[in-house]
């Protein structure tokens, strides 16, 4: 089983993405959500893989984190939900938006995604609901990381863009990205990440 693919990216389209992995070359299908963080052609990319045996032949999946890529595991369990649909629901919702819609139990944002109908909102959410708490519960950090200052000034720096309207994903990037300084207080962080997305947005 494949299950993290790490090397060059060569060709960024809205159909498979081609990564080159010491010489090999890999097709990933990716969601939108994934594709539109990808870095650009030429660097390097990593991503959580998932793959699929059909009789039409193989397919690999690729997505940013650990967490989608289990969705993605979970979703296509449900009866009536495809990689097709999977990927639609990954494409327009990214994965903490995803368990918010199914914890919450919000219907009619789940509908207004190609392919998901009523029925079959309600069917995910009775089926995944369960499994979407618990890995919701697994994203918070653990009490002892908690008690680590740096973690707590990043976590702060996070509620704040969250607040400044960013969503989890575009927060946990930026500050991914400038979290080179363990001793930077939060005003400091939260700077940088503002900066790096002021960037990321030109």
């Amino acid at each position: 089983m494949i299950a993290r693919l790490q090397g060059t990216l060569l060709e960024k389209n809205a159909g498979p993405i081609l990564l080159d992995v010491r010489g090999v070359g890999y097709e990933l299908i990716v969601p939108l959500s994934t594709l539109s963080r990808l870095p650009g052609r030429g660097e390097e990319a990593c991503l959580y893989t998932h793959l699929l045996i059909r009789e039409d032949g193989h397919h690999l999946y690729g997505f940013l984190s650990s967490t989608e890529r289990d969705l993605f595991r979970e979703l296509i369990k449900v009866n009536g939900i495809g990689p097709k649909i999977a990927l639609a629901l990954l494409s327009s919702l990214d994965g903490d938006e995803l368990l918010d819609c199914l914890i919450q139990e919000r219907v009619n944002t789940l509908i207004r995604i190609p392919g998901v109908g009523r029925k079959t909102a309600e069917r995910l959410i009775l089926e995944l609901r369960d499994r979407a708490e618990k890995l919701a519960r697994e994203l918070l950090p653990s009490p002892s990381t908690r008690s680590d200052p740096s973690l707590q000034v990043h976590s702060d720096a996070e509620a704040a863009l969250i607040q400044l309207g960013y969503k989890p994903a575009e927060a946990q990037r930026a500050l991914q990205a400038v979290s080179d300084d363990p001793d930077q207080d939060t005003a400091s962080l939260l700077r940088r990440a503002l900066k790096y997305l002021a960037g990321a947005q030109a």
